[in-house]
């Protein structure tokens, strides 16, 4: 019989309280563990919020200076009050709005790109991902008041804002509320004497300001420099329209957004690509002294020029051999890590070679007009503008000009002798006209040049201007030369030439302008700015202190000029008018300084504001040496008329109006002779050195906007 084996095992329990107890515990631990990863995730999700909410206010602040500027000239311009379609298109709403779409900070992704990824159906699941649609509620006025901005107008705001402009316009007042306005009757008034450098009665347009604390070296930055801060103040937290749904929570911060209006101050400026330290011919720059910086909108720099800074809107080519602020480049200037290098080395915040984009949250506008700038008859007047001052007012120097001359009548169509020169000029603050004949006077029989003075049995005054006068009509006149102060024109002085006919009083000032012609057979208008303030008494005139820019056009208008004369060519042809500078060696009676514009080709026939004045009170020029602050725009300059110069001895500040987008750099040391020639190059001795104050900027002047963006600081939130 077959029997099984039979095992015993040992005896053993489970206990079902242990079993749970350890599963209680693992579970607690787990759940422990699982809470702490999402307070983990929780946390790294609050972080990557702040990150990304910090990141789109960085963007959005970078889209406000690039959009303001554009808006700011938008509402300078005809048509910007036109309508409220216009009037919205400008405004600060509209600005900020239009700021969160450059900044694509209303949508991490956009719906195209999903789409492009094959990620179209995806479901979102990020919460910050928001239309940020309601402007009002990411931007608040920084002030307890209405509206997105708190205008910096007329009106202190108080610790850690800059000091207010004043407006005596007080609709404009409300309207920069509104939009960016940049107007003229915004000056430094007595609200702001205690933030800028110089008594606001004297300098209400520009005073020395500090220049804020950027990379872009225009100044150095806490330094003076001579412009006017247009500002305005506001709130920005992008969090706070979505608070409910991320439950992010960021601080609200407080920003002043500025536009600084800036003069051409430096030693050389420019909004176009210039060549420096070299002529074309690739001979170096010889008797040349730089003082200070320079501003271009884009450099190459030649040679062994030696520049203390350099700023540029597009970049600066550097040579082996220039150095900038004493450094040497052997490649880009800008390149990545050299500005931190020579930080940590130098212990100087201040690099030599600049950019704006660098500084993040600010950009350099400079306002080229280019030729535009040198002709106001191209112009019609600009109307329905929301700003006090028209676009082509603000940056157009030959619409600045108080006096105008312009040719008005020729011979004929083959003979393009001038007949007729039209003079405007300001009398108690009203322009007036005056027509001059050059071929007949102004009254029958009379010689060319005479003028109308006054009727019979009425006194002029001449002051002490020397003059030859006539009394008489109709062909028939008593003349009288050389005198001067009150004329009584009647019978009693000048005996009666006509008997029983009422009889009118002339004058012929010494004019100080005329037709010449040069040894080329080139007709040519003469100007001789000595001549002017006698002129201008004669006319009873405004003085000089106030007629002190003249503006020479040729009006081929319709309207108001010949349809014999055309529209001088840019480049100047040898078939155009040509303009000579005549005794104006010593411009002192020109007070305020003196600028002429003109779009016809300029000859320096004299020297040119060569002799010294007092310095206006307060101001005490660097050598001890004050010259009338002088500014003159042409699109070509030459020197010399019938006899060229021996050199070229320039002081000052050059510039240049070349388009931007020219090809090739413009050389501003390259100069012309009369005769065509070039002038030698070992005989040009040029000392450029920058304005420092402003009592030495000229009547006319380009004009450059800085455009920044910083945080009010914090020390002054608690106030």
């Amino acid at each position: 019989m077959k029997t099984n084996s039979i095992k015993r095992r040992s005896a053993g329990y489970v206990s079902f309280l242990m079993v749970a107890a350890m599963g209680a515990t693992l579970l607690v631990m787990m759940v422990f563990s699982y809470k702490a990863a999402v307070r983990v995730h929780a946390v790294q999700a609050g972080v990557q919020l702040q990150v990304d909410y910090a990141e789109k206010e960085d963007a959005v602040l970078r889209a406000l200076v690039a959009i303001t500027p554009k808006r700011a000239i938008r509402a300078m311009q005809q048509g910007s009050n036109a309508s409220a379609t216009n009037r919205d298109a400008l405004s600060w709403n509209t600005i900020f709005s239009d700021a969160l779409v450059l900044a694509n900070a209303r949508q991490s992704i956009s719906a195209e790109l999903k789409t492009a990824m094959g990620a179209g159906g995806a479901i979102d699941g990020n919460v910050g991902d928001a239309g940020l649609g309601d402007v009002s509620q990411i931007v608040k006025a920084a002030t307890s008041e209405t509206g997105l901005i708190s205008s910096g107008l007329n009106r202190s705001l108080g610790a850690g804002y800059p000091v207010p402009l004043s407006d005596n316009n007080l609709t404009e007042v409300a309207r920069d509320r509104s939009w960016p306005i940049i107007s003229n009757r915004k000056v430094y008034g007595s609200l702001a004497q205690t933030g800028v450098a110089l008594p606001v009665e004297t300098y209400p347009n520009m005073n020395l300001i500090t220049y804020p604390n950027l990379n872009f070296g225009y100044a150095l930055p806490g330094q003076p420099f001579v412009a006017k801060r247009n500002w305005w103040a506001f709130s920005l937290d992008l969090s706070a329209a979505d608070a409910a749904a991320t439950r992010a929570v960021t601080s609200k911060r407080d920003f002043v957004l500025s536009i600084y209006e800036i003069p051409s101050q430096l030693a050389i400026s420019a909004s176009s690509f210039m060549a420096l330290g070299a002529h074309e011919d690739g001979e170096a720059w010889q008797h040349t002294t730089i003082d200070g910086g320079v501003y271009l909108d884009k450099a190459m720099v030649e040679g062994e020029t030696a520049l203390s800074a350099i700023a540029t809107r597009r970049g600066a080519d550097l040579s082996s051999g220039s150095t900038v602020g004493g450094l040497g480049f052997t490649g880009d200037p800008m390149a990545p890590g050299l500005r931190e290098q020579y930080q940590l080395t130098q212990g100087d915040y201040f690099f030599p070679v600049s950019m704006p984009s660098e500084s993040g949250r600010a950009a350099f506008v400079g306002i080229n007009r280019g030729a535009d700038f040198l002709d106001r008859l191209s112009h019609s007047p600009e109307t329905s503008v929301l700003s006090s001052t028209a676009w082509n007012d603000y940056s157009v120097g030959a619409l600045q000009c108080a006096m105008q001359l312009d040719v008005t009548e020729v011979v004929s169509s083959s003979n393009k002798t001038p007949t007729e020169l039209r003079f405007s000029y300001l009398k108690g603050g009203v322009r007036k006209n005056l027509d001059i004949s050059l071929t007949t006077g102004a009254g029958t029989g009379l010689p060319a040049g005479y003028l109308y003075a006054c009727p019979e049995y009425s006194t002029y005054n001449f002051g002490s201007t020397v003059v030859d006068v006539a009394y008489g009509k109709n062909g028939v006149y008593a003349f009288q030369t050389g005198v001067s102060g009150s004329v009584y024109f009647d019978n009693s002085r000048f005996g009666d030439p006509l008997v029983g006919v009422v009889k009118v009083g002339y004058f012929r000032p010494s004019f100080p302008f005329e037709i010449k012609t040069m040894q080329s057979g080139k007709l040519c208008v003469a100007v001789y700015p000595q001549r002017m303030p006698a002129f201008l008494t004669a006319l009873g005139a405004d003085s000089p202190a106030v007629n002190h820019s003249l503006v020479v056009n040729v009006d081929y208008t319709t309207a108001t000029g010949s349809n014999l004369l055309a529209k001088p060519s840019i480049p100047c042809t040898e078939l155009d008018y040509g303009l000579i500078l005549l005794e104006c060696a010593n411009l002192s009676p020109f007070t305020k300084g003196f600028s002429l514009v003109t779009n016809l080709r300029l000859y320096y026939g004299d020297d040119f504001n060569t002799v010294a004045t007092a310095p206006p009170t307060g101001f005490t020029p660097a050598n001890g040496v004050f010259y009338p602050p002088c500014s003159v725009f042409a699109p070509e300059k030459r020197f010399g008329v019938d006899d060229d110069p021996l050199a070229v001895d320039m002081l000052g500040q050059l510039g240049s109006l070349a388009s931007t987008d020219a090809g090739s750099p413009t050389r501003p040391l390259d100069m012309v002779k009369g005769s065509g020639l070039d002038v030698d190059q070992e005989r040009i001795v040029v000392n450029l050195k920058p304005i420092t104050h402003p009592a030495e900027l000229p009547p006319i002047n380009m004009m450059n906007w800085l455009v920044v963006v910083e945080e009010r600081r914090e020390e002054f939130k608690a106030n």
